[in-house]
């Protein structure tokens, strides 16, 4: 079994062609495909904080709260 990543483009027409070398010739195959957009990444630091100010203060309507945690046991030192 051969594994192998790569990137391609989809065009206009929404067609994916892809070209696989494989050391397999003149047999049957099994191919999984898994299509996945790639995720442009927050580079830009504009954007990370443009991000940090959206989602600023977003549970301020149902805040979390911590119950109290009681008392802790006191335990021997260990030597």
């Amino acid at each position: 079994m051969e594994t192998f990543k790569t990137r391609a483009y989809v065009g206009e027409d929404g067609i994916l062609r892809l070209e696989v070398p494989t050391s397999v010739t003149d047999t049957e195959l099994e191919v999984v495909l898994v299509v996945q957009p790639v995720r442009e990444e927050l580079a830009d630091q504009d954007a990370w904080l443009a991000f940090i100010e959206q989602t600023a203060g977003i549970l301020s309507d149902d805040p979390i709260d911590r119950p109290p945690q009681g008392s802790y046991e006191i335990r021997e030192p260990i030597e």
